[in-house]
């Protein structure tokens, strides 16, 4: 883009920013925000209540201080200046009104701070000379008014405070709350911190150290991630789904910045914890899907929200730029099909919730990739923002929020953050270093993009809060410290290479289609590719996937998920071909889950183990039926060679009458499991290749058909996780000879006559029964055991060296399971039980 245009795109910002704010202060002022339809301004308790919406107006001129440092960035020096004497002599803070602690702590206290950043800025250039702090003594005001609300054991926030009288009071109107969102609570500390560093008192910035090392100490610590919904008094989750989008987007937000603009490691540690869970569970790339917090391979719904959008700009200051370009290039095409990012869109971009207040999270990530990889591709994004903006938003007395993007109907609307943070981030986007007042690199954006000076976290501060070591008992992992972002340019030395990311996410939305042809395309001469014989890993049939526009992403589970939009193959013949091929799919899919079956169990019966350690495994729909077996196979395990079977095996003379050993992979499963019948096998188990996968977190995994008829296979084929899977290896690499039972069920040991030997005749215990009675698998679990620990019984069992992990199974008695040390006792078991318990039954009322 040459820089007439750039020059041309950044005047338009400033006069499109001139035409919302001057209807603002021409029809709104001194009401906190502006109704563009009906051109006044929007007081709290005049117009009719939309709800917790309102809890963001506190008659305290709400979008003239969130504007204050637009207006300086926009080098309106003049304006800035007499907006500040407007906020000093008409603005009160001590107004009758309950407000949500964080909208007026992000909005005002953070619109205050970023003027109060200007004006000192401005005066120390020869500006403003007569600025003696009076917007920070404000800001310092409205903190104490906010600090009533952190009042709670927990120290968690309440979400609402009385500006006038605090919480609890029976004026207050407040305080019988009992939960608030995690980016409610988390985030507090830039604002808090920076206004601690600025008055040199520490109060603020320890009440929100507090709440965000509650936060941290109540996530799940298996998964890493938080939910969304959390009781301020107990701790509690309320809602458990967790995503990087509505409740929480901003917590991680803040646990980086706060590294940044404080310098405490112990933020960065929080965050790339955090960020490691997100992109193992949460990233779909390009797509974020909400997972919930104690089964994350779970996910907890269809469908995104757009304060995701946000997020790619977050991962260019982590400097993890490739899955940013991939989900902004997502976002981009969702906003290009319905002109904006919809509230909330689906996994195929269609329309979940159809409106659209003006958010500016997609303009501020299109900002950062842009600073990161100087492609002029996001000046073209920017533009698309700028003309829709125009074209759709724009009325006589401002702009208006999208009521539906369907239609393109208003709503009578135009939210504060518009002006706070949209212009700033398109006036970036176009502008040159000279159009700058001041180096945007000594600050930090907060997340309503107030503007908050690095050098705070050297400021000399006698009475700086001492730093509370909340990690006490933690190893700092110092893999998790990137001190720097890479470099883009030994990162892309390509400059086509951000441009081959985004290819393969390109929808249907884009406009530069091929026109269509009578003829086949090269590659589609013979005939198209049909459902039965597509492999996901052959790169044949996925350029023909390409070519007849069906796009294919990869699920966390191993699953992978298929899309066609027609106008992106590269003709009508092949569109045609990319529709039956995915009717064929959706067919064959539907065959293949018509009977769900239920779980089968792999036993490891042989010494030492005795039938101790069972393995949740999954069924083939096809193969032996196991449920009408009373005996199950019983049979020694080996590893096939090739490890994936998906060629004739190489030791087939030692797999013949044994159990063979599989890697997911490279061929079907029907294939797999031909082969090692060919063999001589007795049975297959098949172990995933996706590392980390688990059936604690993951659902029953069914082994499909290849879409022909399998009734040729005569073994049991049986599914079991990476982590089920090492168990077994582990005990194979120990031991050499490891018998198992593929059964239905898990037999208790008793059935092993062999192990009589080992019960003394004294001993009438559960372990030495002789019963065969099967032992329900919904009561059998594999947990993380190591050599040190035991499990905690009846009759306490010693742990095999080397093995993974275990579960007893004895007669008549539920297994209980160590699930982090020996010495945990049998009733934190049961409160974990009781936790997983409530999991579900969350997961049931969310609907999942």
């Amino acid at each position: 883009m040459s820089r007439d245009e750039r020059n041309k795109l950044r005047n338009q910002v400033v006069e499109m920013f001139d035409h919302a704010y001057q209807n603002y202060m021409d029809h709104a002022y001194p009401a906190d925000e502006l109704m563009p339809l009906t051109c006044r301004g929007r007081v709290r308790g005049l117009e009719p209540s939309r709800g917790d919406i309102d809890d963001a107006l506190g008659k305290f001129s709400l979008t003239l201080i969130d504007t204050l440092d637009t207006l300086a960035l926009l080098n309106k020096t003049v304006e800035f200046e007499e907006a500040v004497r407007r906020v000093l002599k008409d603005v009160r803070l001590d107004n009758d009104i309950v407000v949500s602690v964080f909208e007026t702590n992000i909005r005002v206290l953070g619109g205050l701070l970023g003027g109060h950043s200007m004006a000192i800025m401005l005066k120390e250039s020869g500006q403003m000379l007569w600025y003696q702090n009076e917007l920070l003594h404000m800001a310092k005001d409205l903190g104490l008014r906010l600090l009533p609300a952190f009042n709670t054991s927990s120290g968690l926030p309440y979400p609402r405070v009385n500006l006038r009288y605090g919480v609890r009071g029976p004026e207050t109107r407040t305080g019988t709350e009992t939960d608030t969102c995690t980016a409610c609570a988390g985030t507090i500390i830039l604002e808090f911190a920076a206004l601690s560093r600025f008055t040199g008192d520490p109060t603020f910035e320890a009440h929100a150290r507090r709440a965000l090392d509650f936060l941290w100490e109540k996530r799940q610590r298996n998964s890493n991630l938080v939910g969304t919904t959390i009781n301020i008094h107990s701790g509690e989750w309320v809602r458990r789904d967790s995503g990087v989008g509505a409740g929480i987007d901003s917590y991680y937000e803040y646990l980086m910045k706060a590294y940044i603009l404080l310098g405490d490691d112990q933020y960065l540690h929080r965050f790339n914890t955090h960020y490691a869970s997100i992109m193992k569970y949460i990233s779909q790339p390009p797509l974020l899907l909400d997972v919930h917090i104690h089964k994350p391979l779970l996910p907890a719904r269809t469908w995104m929200d757009s304060l995701l959008a946000f997020f790619p700009g977050l991962q260019v200051l982590k400097g993890d730029i490739r899955p940013a370009i991939e989900t902004h290039e997502m976002l981009y095409q969702v906003t290009k099909k319905h002109n904006f990012l919809p509230e909330a869109f689906t996994t195929d971009f269609r329309v979940h919730w159809a409106q659209h207040p003006l958010r500016p999270e997609f303009a501020e990530s299109t900002y950062f990739l842009y600073k990161a990889t100087r492609d002029p591709y996001y000046l073209e994004v920017g533009r698309t923002v700028l003309e829709n903006l125009n074209r759709y938003a724009r009325v006589p007395c401002g702009f208006a929020a999208m009521k539906d993007v369907r239609t393109g109907s208003h709503e009578d609307r135009m939210d504060s953050f518009f002006l706070a943070e949209m212009f700033k981030y398109l006036f970036l986007l176009f502008a040159e270093e000279e159009d700058l007042p001041f180096n945007v690199e000594d600050y930090i954006f907060t997340t309503e993009a107030h503007l908050l000076p690095l050098s705070l976290s050297t400021a000399s501060n006698s009475q700086a809060p001492p730093v509370v070591n909340s990690m006490a008992g933690e190893d700092l992992d110092d893999s998790n410290f990137e001190w720097t972002c890479p470099n883009t340019r030994l990162l892309f030395p390509d400059p086509a290479f951000p441009r081959n990311l985004r290819e393969p996410i390109r929808s249907a939305v884009d406009k530069s289609c091929l026109r269509p042809t009578i003829h086949r395309e090269p590659g589609m001469g013979r005939p198209p590719l049909r459902a039965q014989d597509f492999m996901a890993n052959n790169p044949e049939h996925l350029e023909l996937l390409r070519r007849m526009g069906v796009s294919l992403i990869h699920l966390k589970d191993g699953r992978v998920q298929l899309v066609q939009h027609a106008t992106q193959a590269v003709s009508a013949v092949a569109a045609e071909d990319g529709m039956r091929f995915m009717q064929e799919m959706m067919e064959l899919s539907s065959q293949q889950q018509k009977e769900q079956l239920p779980p089968r169990a792999v036993q490891i019966v042989s010494h030492p183990f005795f039938g101790r350690v069972v393995l949740t495994a999954g069924p083939a729909q096809f193969g032996m039926d196991l449920s009408k077996s009373s005996s199950g196979v019983r049979g020694f395990v080996t590893v096939a060679e090739p490890y994936n079977g998906c060629s004739e095996l190489s030791n087939g003379e030692i797999v013949a009458g044994r159990i063979a050993l599989l890697q997911r992979g490279q061929c079907m499963f029907a294939e797999k499991a031909r082969h090692i019948q060919k063999a001589g096998a007795i049975g297959g188990i098949v172990i995933d290749d996706n590392e980390g996968s688990s059936s604690d977190t993951a659902p029953l995994f069914q082994m499909a058909g290849d879409g022909r008829s399998t009734d040729d296979v005569t073994l049991p084929l049986l599914f079991l996780f990476h982590k089920e899977g090492n168990i077994l290896l582990e005990a194979l690499k120990e031991y050499k000879e490891v018998e198992v039972l593929l059964s239905d069920k898990a037999r208790d040991r008793g059935t092993d006559g062999a192990e009589e030997e080992d019960c003394s005749t004294e001993e009438k215990d559960h372990s030495c029964s002789t019963s065969s009675e099967p032992v329900d698998q919904s009561q059998v679990t594999t947990q993380e055991q190591t050599a040190e620990d035991s499990v905690v019984g009846e009759d306490s069992v010693q742990p095999v060296e080397g093995l993974g992990s275990y579960v007893p199974v004895d007669e008549g008695e539920e297994p209980a399971v160590d699930r982090d040390s020996g010495s945990q006792s049998a009733d934190s078991l049961m409160a974990d039980w009781q936790e997983d318990l409530e999991a579900f039954k969350q997961m049931e009322k969310d609907e999942l």
